[in-house]
């Protein structure tokens, strides 16, 4: 879903190539590398090329949310069609210095209130590391419950998911 959303302090757009530094940043942060993975970005032209590979990927959709006043990048909001999943699957990565203002929660719940109001998806899923417990935590906050446990190649994940609900 590639919109503009708005939330009471964020802006929820969709990624631009002119997002390079801020995704250099972002893919480069201590929480970025343990609970995601090195990417291998690790200058403004990786950058770019990353952004582009999502740009010209038709499943998937990443979005930037800034704070309203000052534009400022805070994190992203990730929502792909996987392959190997039947139902796509939402993620988020904030920097770290906006960590515990509330940001992350605020911008995903409000991505999959606008998801649910298109009524395209009946179910989203999450998937993430057992010990990344503060994701975990944000996940059923959003109201997705543990499912699964899946392994992706050498690793094991928690595979979390939630019904979405029309609004008429």
């Amino acid at each position: 879903m590639y919109r503009q959303i708005e939330t009471e302090r964020l802006l929820i757009r969709p990624i631009k190539i002119t997002d390079t530094s801020f995704i250099l940043d972002l893919l480069n942060s201590d929480g970025w590398l343990q609970f995601i993975g090195d990417r291998k970005v690790k200058n403004v032209v990786d950058a770019e090329k990353y952004i582009q590979n999502i740009l010209d990927n038709e499943k998937f959709y990443y979005s930037v949310f800034e704070l309203k006043e000052s534009k400022q990048k805070v994190g992203i909001i990730t929502f792909l069609y996987r392959d190997n999943q039947r139902f796509p699957d939402i993620g988020f990565a904030m920097l770290p210095e906006f960590d515990k203002k509330g940001y992350a929660i605020e911008a995903t719940k409000k991505y999959l209130e606008e998801i649910a109001n298109e009524k395209k998806v009946n179910k989203v899923i999450a998937i993430t590391l057992p010990d990344n417990s503060k994701s975990i935590r944000l996940i059923e906050r959003l109201g997705l419950k543990y499912e699964d446990e899946i392994q992706d190649n050498s690793k094991i994940l928690y595979l979390y998911s939630r019904t979405l609900v029309y609004n008429e």
